[in-house]
């Protein structure tokens, strides 16, 4: 990122490791502002706890919900770490396509997604594409089922939506595919 403040958003939080895991010895950690939205409570109370001293808000919400980011857009990082594969295909393509509401241009997106039958990582970065965001890389090692995509918007963002849901979860993500 060049140098300047930087605005992170990240989706379905957790305990914020992603980021709090890098964040407190990072040499930019000043320019850093972050949203986490998370949904479980215990896992919101963790990641406050790690945010101490940070300019980082913990949100303990709906991060399908577009309201949740309100005040925080556009973003320079967007994580939707661990989204993916919990999601069915017709909301992964939704999100891809609204991401760009959250975004400005230049932003980088992060996501995850396991490359378990059938392997949706190659069609996911189809969509990104198809939104107007560029292909920074895709890294996968053998042996591991999981990859990790990174995108940057190059296209014109969208305009912020407060109202709009990006996806549904589908339980632990095993009827992802329908």
């Amino acid at each position: 990122m060049p140098p300047g403040p930087i605005r992170v958003i990240s989706m379905c939080a957790g305990q914020g490791r992603d980021l709090l895991g890098v964040l407190p010895d990072h040499p930019r950690r000043d320019d850093v502002s972050a949203l986490l939205v998370e949904l479980d409570p215990r896992n919101v109370e963790f990641a406050r706890r790690s945010a101490h001293g940070l300019q980082v808000e913990v949100k303990q919400g709906d991060a399908s919900l577009c309201a949740a980011y309100q005040g925080f857009v556009p973003a320079d990082l967007v994580l939707v770490c661990g989204v993916f594969g919990n999601v069915s295909d017709a909301d992964i393509r939704r999100t891809v396509a609204n991401l760009p509401r959250l975004c400005r241009t230049g932003s980088t997106v992060i996501w995850t997604r396991h490359r378990e039958a059938p392997d949706a990582t190659p069609m996911i970065r189809e969509w990104f594409a198809e939104h107007g965001f560029r292909d920074i890389g895709f890294d996968s090692e053998d042996g591991f089922k999981y990859g990790v995509g990174t995108q940057q918007l190059t296209g014109p963002p969208l305009l912020y939506q407060r109202d709009l849901r990006l996806f549904d979860f589908v339980g632990d993500g095993s009827g992802a595919h329908l």
